[in-house]
């Protein structure tokens, strides 16, 4: 398995992996529980530049070329200028009294989605991806990680603690109640 910085060509496998992890979220934003619509809607993101969801702000696990993982991160300080296009795009499309918290701020790079292949699921793709991300960002760059989680996920929560990240507090995103975890530098 390899790791690397996404691609333009990536983008059409990229956007159902991640898709897995905020199905649920993309249906909120489309106003519509519509698993096609939300696919296309996330690689309309993946496949552009300077949003939340490009390409430029993912990580994909490799192997035998086909794209087993991908994750989305990006630095909380570009938070609003990343979500601009994807507001607009809400608003004009499916709600037009569309806004979103911010989940993340200035001071972490923040870990948006992780999606493993369903097939692929239970190999620990998404713990290398976690680590990598870890040592990439934490331990090379001396960065602050952040993500949230669902409090109705405690298998996610507890692989996270079990790697180092400690709960910060709470977040709402879209109306549903999230743990805010970080793990930073020592």
């Amino acid at each position: 398995m390899n790791i690397r910085k996404a691609n333009i060509p990536d983008s059409k496998q990229i956007a159902p992996i991640l898709l897995l992890a905020m199905e649920d979220l993309i249906y909120k934003f489309i106003a519509k529980k519509d698993y096609a619509a939300a696919k296309d809607f996330l690689q309309y993101f993946v496949e552009r530049e300077n949003n939340q969801y490009s390409y430029q702000n993912c990580f994909v696990a490799e192997a035998d070329n086909e794209i087993i993982g991908a994750v989305n991160i990006y630095n909380g300080a570009d938070l609003e200028a990343l979500r601009m296009p994807i507001v607009e795009y809400v608003r004009a499309n499916f709600n037009p009294e569309f806004d979103p918290e911010f989940e993340t701020r200035a001071g972490e790079f923040y870990i948006d989605t992780l999606g493993v292949n369903p097939n692929q699921q239970g190999k620990g793709i998404g713990s290398k991806l976690l680590l990598f991300l870890i040592d990439e960002y934490v331990h090379k760059n001396n960065e602050t990680l952040g993500l949230l989680v669902d409090e109705d996920n405690p298998l996610a929560k507890n692989l996270y603690l079990k790697i180092g990240f400690k709960v910060v507090g709470e977040k709402t995103l879209v109306g549903k109640k999230l743990d805010h975890l970080q793990i930073s530098p020592n």
